[in-house]
């Protein structure tokens, strides 16, 4: 099949640190052009891709200088698959809403995978002005709020197989990694770690809305020893930081579409002990590939019981459940009814 990929344009394909929806595209087009299809990916110039690459703009913006225009980046996105519409047997978002109003136009079947959080105002308003535009979330939990959406159906993440090694050694620390964020819950982790008596280390960028909340509540309990901040990592940093922990520390308190870091984690061998929040109980098997936990206290437990857990076991079921050529394969699927559906 002819495929256009809509990608965001905050982060490159893949990005160079944070972003995980850049990353998940990114591995999404790659296995794709595996499977033998015709894939254009419609993203920033300095995205790397086994596809066919149309660069919108330069370069990222998040790390393109501060004079950027993110309207102007994203009205040469859709000028761009405007332009070629008709090149494609399908269409596939991942820009959230922006593009609806052109791709509903364009005569051309797409779909649009939602990303984020959907419990927002406005957003059920916005659904019935498209009720013909189909949509895949990335978990049953993230469509809650939209049950009147064209849902074509859930489609989990999924990162290559080779992408990190597991370990079987038992960890020496737990591990925090994502957004220095209220809701990502890095104030908990540091408690939970204090109270199981376990050093913490944290890998997170701080976004710049949030430096009153770091300075303020988590760096006086940064302390380079027991508490750690290691900065944002690469995939190659990530590897040791995740393989070497004890468990990844995940407590949210927000619908979380899907967290991507959980699957990072056990691709390494290490379990996830995370609140029961949005996504998690569809992501994490309790007692199998880590722990769901309703409290700080139920966390501490959680990690005393560690040694339940056989990593390989966490690494067996992100194969079976989250490798990249599954979620492309599924995605496939989709494409196919849509241009089907509209021969």
């Amino acid at each position: 099949m002819r495929i256009a990929q809509l990608a965001p344009l905050a982060e490159s394909v893949p990005p160079k640190l944070y972003g995980g929806t850049e990353r998940v595209v990114a591995w999404l087009v790659d296995e794709l052009v595996d499977l033998g299809h015709d894939v254009t990916l419609f993203a920033s110039g300095d995205s790397k891709t086994k596809a066919r690459l149309e660069a919108v703009w330069p370069r990222a913006l998040r790390l393109g200088g501060k004079n950027n225009d993110p309207s102007a980046a994203c009205a040469m996105l859709l000028e761009a698959i405007a332009k070629q519409a008709s090149d494609f047997d399908v269409i596939h978002a991942h820009v959230d809403w922006l593009p609806l109003p052109l791709l509903s136009r364009l005569r051309v079947p797409f779909l649009t995978t939602m990303h984020g959080r959907l419990d927002l105002p406005g957003l059920a308003a916005l659904v019935r002005s498209f009720p013909n535009a189909g949509f895949v979330s990335i978990s049953d939990h993230q469509r809650l709020p939209l049950p009147n959406a064209k849902w074509l159906g859930t489609i989990q993440h999924g990162l290559p197989v080779d992408l990190f090694r597991p370990s079987q050694e038992k960890g020496s620390y737990l591990a925090f990694l994502g957004r220095l964020t209220v809701e990502k819950g890095p104030e908990a982790a540091i408690r939970v770690a204090r109270a199981a008596q376990m050093p913490l280390r944290i890998a997170a960028k701080i976004p710049r809305a949030e430096t009153a909340f770091f300075k303020t509540r988590l760096q006086p309990h940064i302390d380079g020893k027991n508490v750690q901040l290691i900065g944002e990592v690469d995939d190659t940093k990530k590897q040791s930081f995740l393989a070497d922990a004890a468990a990844l520390l995940f407590p949210i308190t927000w619908p979380e579409p899907f967290g991507l870091v959980m699957i990072e984690a056990m691709a390494c061998g290490t379990p996830v002990i995370a609140y029961r929040s949005g996504s998690v109980p569809e992501v994490v098997e309790d007692g199998v590939t880590g722990f769901v936990v309703e409290s700080e206290e139920e966390a501490v437990m959680a990690i005393r019981k560690l040694d339940r857990l056989d990593r390989q076991t966490v690494r067996a079921r992100f194969e079976e459940r989250f490798s990249a050529s599954r979620m492309a394969k599924e995605y496939e699927g989709r494409y196919r009814l849509i241009a089907a559906a509209t021969a």
